[in-house]
C-alpha cells in the first residue's frame, strides 16, 4: 500500500493552524443592537439568551461593550414609541433608530448599519403598505410593494442624515435596492453604501427575531415577499436585480440552511456577500448547550467557519461578542 501521501502529517500541533484554509476575524462580524423607546432599562430577551433591549438613552454604553471585543460593526433595529398603519415613526427625525444612531455615531467609532424596513413599525407586522382586505384574509398580495418603496426611501435617508455608516434593507420588496439609491443620491447622501438582505428567505429560524423586536405579524405570514425555501436559482435572479440597482453588499438569511446559496453568490457575483448566522440559529445552539448535549463555544465557532468557508465575507451574528473575546 502506497502512503507517500499522507495528509495527517498537516493535522498536528504546530502546522495545523499555518495551513488552515478558513479564519474568522473580529473584524468580518456585525453585532445586532436592539433599541427600545418604550423601556428606560434594559429588557431581557426570553428567546435569545445573552441579549437585551436597550433604552435610547443606553445605545452608547451598549456599542462600546461590543467594540470592548475587538467586533468594529453594529446593525441597529429600533422598536418604537408607537405603531400604525404605515409605519410612520421608521422615518421619524426623533424615531428610536435615528436617536440612537446620532448618538452612537457622535459619541464611539463602531461602523454603523441600520435596519430599514417597517415590520417593526406597523400596527399589523408586516413589511410594507397592506393591500386592500388583506387584514381580512384576502388572499391576494399581503403589502403594496411599489408605495412601499416610496417609505423605504423615506426611511433609509432618515438613517443617513442621522449619520448612519450603511443602510441595510430587508423588506424583500421588488425594486428595494433602487428606489433607496435614488433617495439617498437625490438628498447628497451618494457615499452611503447599501447592504441589501438580496436573498431572503421565508423561514421558521425567525421565530426569536420577532419577540426581540416586537414584529410579528399580527395575521397571516411573509411568503408573499419573502423567498420560498425550495428556490435556489431563484436567488440568483433576485440578487442580480439588487446589484443591477446598486446594492453594495448582497446578504443570505438565513445562513446556516442556505450555505449553498452563500456559495451561489461568491461565484456569481464579485461583490462582498454577507450571511445572517439568524435569531433561530442561535437560540437552538443556545438550548442544546443548555441540555448539556452540545459545546456552545465550539459549535458557534463552527457554525460561523462554515459561513465564511461558504464564501461569506462578513457575518451578522448574535454570537459576535462572545465569538470576538475568544479569537
Amino acid at each position: 500500500m502506497d502512503l507517500t501521501d499522507r495528509p495527517r502529517r498537516l493535522r498536528r500541533d504546530g502546522i495545523r493552524g499555518m495551513v488552515s484554509e478558513t479564519d474568522v476575524d473580529a473584524s468580518d462580524l456585525i453585532a445586532p443592537v436592539f433599541v427600545d423607546a418604550t423601556t428606560d432599562e434594559r429588557v431581557p430577551i426570553e428567546t435569545m439568551p445573552g441579549h437585551e433591549r436597550v433604552p435610547v438613552e443606553d445605545a452608547v454604553t451598549r456599542v462600546e461593550e461590543v467594540l470592548e471585543t475587538g467586533v468594529e460593526a453594529v446593525m441597529l433595529f429600533g422598536i418604537p414609541e408607537s405603531k400604525d398603519e404605515r409605519g410612520t415613526r421608521a422615518w421619524a427625525e426623533d424615531g428610536v433608530v435615528q436617536e440612537a444612531t446620532r448618538r452612537v455615531t457622535a459619541e464611539t467609532d463602531a461602523y454603523v448599519i441600520t435596519d430599514v424596513c417597517l415590520c417593526e413599525y406597523t400596527s399589523h407586522g408586516h413589511c410594507g403598505v397592506l393591500e386592500d382586505g388583506a387584514a381580512e384574509g384576502d388572499e391576494r398580495l399581503t403589502v403594496r410593494n411599489d408605495e412601499t418603496l416610496d417609505l423605504l426611501g423615506k426611511i433609509a435617508t432618515s438613517h443617513a442624515e442621522a449619520g448612519a455608516d450603511m443602510v441595510a434593507p430587508s423588506g424583500m420588496m421588488d425594486g428595494m435596492v433602487g428606489a433607496i439609491r435614488e433617495s439617498l443620491d437625490d438628498e447628497g447622501f451618494s457615499d452611503v453604501p447599501i447592504m441589501s438582505y438580496a436573498a431572503k428567505y421565508e423561514s421558521a429560524f425567525y421565530g426569536p427575531f420577532r419577540d426581540a423586536a416586537d414584529g410579528a405579524p399580527a395575521f397571516g405570514d411573509r411568503r408573499h415577499y419573502q423567498m420560498d425555501p425550495a428556490n435556489r436559482r431563484e436567488a440568483l435572479r433576485e440578487v442580480r436585480l439588487d446589484v443591477e440597482q446598486g446594492a453594495d453588499v448582497l446578504m443570505v438569511k438565513p445562513a446556516l440552511p442556505y450555505l449553498d446559496i452563500v456559495r451561489d453568490l461568491r461565484e456569481e457575483f464579485d461583490h462582498p456577500v454577507a450571511a445572517y448566522n439568524v435569531s433561530g440559529e442561535y437560540a437552538m445552539l443556545h438550548a442544546a448547550s443548555e441540555k448539556g448535549w452540545l459545546s456552545l463555544e465550539e459549535v458557534a465557532m463552527e457554525s460561523l467557519v462554515s459561513m465564511k468557508r461558504a464564501g461569506a465575507d462578513l457575518i451578522l451574528t448574535y454570537f459576535a461578542e462572545d465569538v470576538a473575546e475568544s479569537l
